[in-house]
């Protein structure tokens, strides 16, 4: 076959190609058309789900939507990977997109993104009923769980060796992975803040921020701290299996097995409802939603499952029923005008924060 008929023919076989991958990205609703697809945080897992159960009932003609568990560190750069139906339309998230992931998306053609707070969560501490009672601080937990507290070798083994007024019982603490949005809030929001009582910690991220952030966060890897995976319903299992376990969770984990564990209050304040929502605990945090908006063509009912966050997230809605705590009244308000504006994040935001 002359070489110039043999370049015209896969010429066509590329150009057929490009086109019926077009097409189905484009394809419109009914049984063959692609459903949406959310990957990310397994604390925000069991709420999306519900969303995407409410969401196939008001509209059982589309496919229902995919949820996966992936951690958020992982779902966002599956998020921010591309575009087209090999990536997914969403990343649920327990912390929010750093500025650096936002870079990422962007390098990869991922600019028009959608940012939603969906609610509020708290990182809670737990052990069994009946198990290992601790009145716990952010210092410490930091002291309890760094490979070097305060830049000196850890040392301790037991609760007592951190504080006399805990139990002189070992140091175990079950956890998320360090690809999960818990873990990144567990760092900022108790570690940071346990390591930062030190005012020579304070003085150090001044003079070496990068050498702060690793003195700071950087977790034991002796044993005392054992990584759980993205299964948080597993921590729940190991704690009540051994009483002297502490475990660190959602709160919405901690709310819906109360029968079976036990809060430990941080700073002697109890991860609540009420205390979260009104951020008196030290572990509050808000939890996310990202969507790519160049999707919404593509994808049928990916606008309208946003929608279906919005019809949720109420203090009476579905969501605060199993264990999300309601946002603000004005922080709904602003989050609705997202959906019906489809505002884009801007990286400025991200780092204004």
């Amino acid at each position: 076959m002359p070489q110039s008929i043999t370049a015209l023919l896969k010429t066509g076989a590329v150009l057929a190609l490009a086109a019926a991958t077009l097409s189905a990205c484009d394809a419109g609703g009914g049984p063959g058309a692609q459903s949406v697809h959310a990957v990310g945080s397994s604390t925000v897992y069991p709420f999306a789900k519900l969303v995407a159960e409410n969401f196939s009932r008001t509209f059982p003609d589309m496919r229902s939507p995919l949820i996966e568990s992936t951690g958020t560190g992982n779902g966002i750069q599956l998020f921010c990977s591309g575009l087209g139906p090999n990536t997914p339309d969403m990343v649920n998230a327990s912390r929010r997109m750093k500025p650096s992931e936002f870079d990422t998306c962007a390098s990869n053609k991922v600019d028009e993104i959608i940012e939603l707070q969906v609610g509020l969560d708290g990182i809670a501490f737990a052990s069994a009923k009946g198990g290992i009672m601790l009145n716990l601080s952010p210092r410490t937990i930091y002291m309890a769980l760094a490979a070097k507290p305060f830049g000196k070798p850890q040392t301790a083994k037991t609760w007592a060796d951190v504080d006399p007024a805990l139990p002189a019982e070992p140091i175990l603490v079950y956890g998320p992975p360090s690809t999960s949005g818990t873990r990144d809030a567990l760092k900022e929001l108790v570690l940071v803040v346990g390591c930062d009582t030190d005012p020579a910690m304070k003085a150090l991220k001044e003079k070496d921020e990068a050498l702060h952030a690793k003195t700071c966060t950087e977790i034991r890897d002796d044993g005392a701290y054992s990584d759980q995976g993205e299964q948080d319903n597993l921590i729940v299992n190991k704690i009540v299996a051994n009483p002297k376990i502490v475990g660190i969770f959602g709160y919405s984990y901690l709310e819906e097995n109360l029968d079976k564990v036990q809060d430990l209050p941080m700073n002697g304040v109890q991860a609540t409802y009420e205390n979260i929502a009104n951020f008196s605990y030290p572990g509050a945090r808000p939890l996310y939603v990202y969507v790519k908006k160049s999707h919404m063509r593509a994808i049928p009912g990916l606008e309208d499952f946003m929608k279906e966050w919005v019809k949720s997230w109420g203090k009476d809605g579905p969501l605060a029923r199993i264990g999300m705590v309601a946002m603000p009244a004005e922080t709904m308000t602003a989050n609705v005008a997202k959906v019906q504006n489809l505002t884009i994040l801007t990286k400025a935001e991200l780092e204004a924060k």
